[in-house]
């Protein structure tokens, strides 16, 4: 079986296809155009620059197109690339369908569909329920497809639905544990929170932002989607329910040099905020220890201060225990039908 890109390890000679994820003219500092170009697959992506590219291959090596890359996986400044030797795009008869090479959430569409719905049916607050319709059936099949970013977490199709998804889980465990939090603000907030990013991104495959995106931002686009369902649904615009749900959405970066238009003001934009920065940074974390060897350092983490993580030598990750090694139940009153001292399983 042909290897994918990530399980190519540093020396090792590269022979594979590959979706152009980017594909950006770039000049040397004599002043010679190169392409600077990052690879994908299902396995995720990596970085190669093709030197004294001519206006043929600029013209051919374009964002979205599929190539046979051969070379070298190298690295540097700590990174790893591809030093490219050879680059064409693909021939008849082999793959060519930018979709074979997207990588996906690690989880089935149909589960994600499912989670949905079922959040959704959580959030019983009548005014905040009917938003959160109205704005998923305008953009149910986008929200379903997009990534959650375009470079750092959850940059892969069905990101942003997985990545939503995860903190409304978060949310609803964290608002059992603190029941002074309005775990239908939480649900509503999770699941709208990122939803802009339908309009500021252009798709799962080779993604970029779009104009609305670079000018306006997702947070603020679906502040103005929020405005607009509330004229369409004919609520009113100050009433404090629609007040404090787009609070939570406005200010869910935490702060101003983030994107947030507002900081949080409320505890549940404070958590919202958390858990979102939680999820984003064990995606991130995750994805970097899966390129890393044990007992190295990661790669830099740009949206991590820039820093590299160090991946353990032999530590597995924990297993819950079997039932041979939990303890016994206690004896059952048989008048009571129930165990007479809970404490016995401590």
């Amino acid at each position: 079986m042909a290897k994918l890109l990530l399980q190519y390890r540093e020396n090792d000679p590269v022979d594979a296809f590959a979706l152009l994820k980017k594909a950006e003219v770039r000049q040397t500092k004599t002043g010679k155009d190169y392409l600077a170009l990052t690879f994908a697959d299902r396995s995720g992506d990596i970085p190669g620059n093709l030197w004294d590219v001519t206006k043929e291959g600029i013209e051919q090596f374009q964002a979205g197109r599929v190539v046979k890359v051969t070379g070298t996986r190298s690295a540097f400044k700590g990174n790893p690339q591809i030093q490219i030797s050879q680059l064409r795009l693909t021939d008849n008869g082999e793959p060519s369908s930018a979709a074979d090479f997207i990588k996906s959430a690690p989880v089935k569409k149909a589960d994600l569909e499912a989670e949905l719905t079922d959040t959704i049916f959580k959030i019983t607050q009548p005014i905040w329920n009917r938003l959160v319709r109205q704005l998923f059936k305008k953009f149910h099949d986008d929200f379903m497809e997009f990534p959650a970013a375009k470079t750092n977490h959850h940059a892969f199709a069905r990101g942003l639905a997985f990545h939503s998804l995860s903190i409304a889980r978060l949310a609803e465990t964290v608002s059992d544990l603190y029941p002074q939090l309005n775990k239908d603000l939480l649900l509503a907030g999770a699941l709208l929170h990122d939803l802009g990013k339908v309009i500021e991104l252009s798709g799962p495959a080779s993604t970029e932002y779009t104009r609305a995106g670079k000018l306006i931002g997702h947070i603020t686009l679906i502040d103005e989607q929020l405005v607009l369902a509330v004229n369409e649904l004919k609520m009113d615009l100050n009433q404090e329910d629609v007040l404090i749900l787009r609070h939570v959405v406005l200010a869910h970066h935490g702060l101003l040099e983030y994107g947030s238009p507002v900081r949080p003001q409320m505890m549940e934009a404070e958590i919202l905020h958390q858990l979102d920065e939680m999820d984003a940074s064990i995606q991130m974390l995750t994805g970097a220890m899966e390129q890393t060897e044990p007992g190295e350092f990661s790669k830099r983490i740009f949206a991590m201060d820039n820093r590299a993580f160090y991946r353990p030598e032999g530590v597995q990750r924990a297993e819950g225990p079997t039932d041979d090694d939990l303890p016994p139940l206690p004896p059952e009153d048989p008048e009571a039908g129930s165990p007479i001292d809970p404490t016995a399983l401590f």
